[in-house]
């Protein structure tokens, strides 16, 4: 049993993540800062289905708060820090990217700071598929040069990945980056696909659909999100030879650093999506066809090889039982 530290706990995946932690008897410290990027009332009732577990404890920090966030640390003295925490989403990158720079960036290196300074064990943190950008290789693999992000988020979370190797280079801090593909499931967030179909279709109102329906995603359910984190958590990255051969591996050094794809290991078609969606709601949905947005990618894969070898674990969760679980926790929890 460790206590872990957990940022964004009142967020999708750290909510989930947290009470997996519970229920195998860990202490977790969840720290978030409660913003209003969406409805604050959704983090405050995923909060409140911890806040009556005896280990554990909630406290409202923002990451970019430097003195606080040191003082965190030094006072409860972590084994491992599971960092989730993050100003998300593509497009609205492009409305406000002093957010992403507060949270990402300053965000990121208190965390990587507190980690270094009061010997956490192992830090864990976030990234995204969205790092592969320009990237035109599916399946996206761990070892692709992942340098032509095309949004901000994606270029802040690749920033994140070379920090944490720094850290680990210099410091010997172990840490391990997780690349998620488009999480979706119950008590998911309201700015993604999967709620903004479901609000919209039962509201009786046109769904907006982008690249006029021929996107690919690699949908991948929370539960198996959560099961990819809790072990590679358990796991300390150790250092590697630099070169595989006379070719430079992105991911394999002399550092304790580890970087995973967590992903379905299948690529679904944006319109199959919603045929799921509309079978489980009983209702056809009228659709908005949209150009893609500045940003976007058509297509994601996650290559989990690399997942599979290390931690025994291949995500698995059809898309059409994934979806059928959220249309029952969201008629559940609006009352619809």
């Amino acid at each position: 049993m460790s206590k872990c530290l957990v940022t964004g706990v009142a967020g999708f995946i750290g909510f989930h993540v947290s009470r997996r932690l519970l229920e195998r008897g860990d202490t977790v410290v969840g720290l978030d800062n409660l913003n209003d990027y969406y409805d604050v009332q959704l983090k405050q009732d995923r909060l409140s289905q911890l806040s009556d577990i005896s280990n554990f404890s909630f406290r409202k920090i923002d990451l970019a708060a430097r003195k606080s966030t040191a003082s965190l640390f030094k006072a409860e003295q972590f084994d491992v820090a599971i960092h989730l925490a993050a100003q998300a989403g593509v497009r609205y990158s492009l409305e406000n990217p002093h957010a992403y720079v507060d949270s990402n960036l300053v965000g990121f290196v208190n965390v990587l700071e507190g980690c270094r300074n009061n010997e956490i064990k192992h830090l864990v943190y976030a990234s995204s598929s969205s790092v592969y950008g320009a990237n035109t290789n599916i399946p996206f693999s761990v070892h692709h040069n992942v340098d032509r992000p095309i949004s901000l988020y994606a270029a802040s979370k690749k920033a994140n990945e070379l920090m944490a190797h720094t850290y680990s280079h210099l410091y010997g801090l172990p840490t391990t980056g997780l690349r998620f593909f488009t999480v979706y499931g119950p008590w998911g967030r309201p700015d993604m696909a999967l709620y903004l179909f479901t609000k919209a279709i039962l509201n009786g109102r046109p769904i907006e659909v982008f690249n006029n329906g021929k996107m690919r995603r690699d949908f991948t359910y929370i539960d198996d999100i959560v099961e990819g984190v809790v072990r590679v958590a358990d796991r300390i990255p150790e250092p590697n030879p630099a070169r595989i051969g006379d070719v430079q591996d992105p991911v394999i050094g002399t550092a304790p650093y580890k970087v995973y794809n967590i992903g379905n290991n299948k690529s679904v078609e944006l319109m199959h999506f919603i045929e799921i969606l509309e079978l489980c709601l009983g209702q056809i949905a009228e659709k908005t066809f949209l150009p893609i947005q500045p940003g976007d990618v058509q297509e994601t894969c996650a290559d989990i090889d690399n997942l599979v070898r290390d931690v025994g674990f291949k995500p698995a969760t059809p898309i059409e039982d994934g979806i059928a679980r959220f249309v029952e926790w969201f008629r559940e929890y609006h009352g619809v």
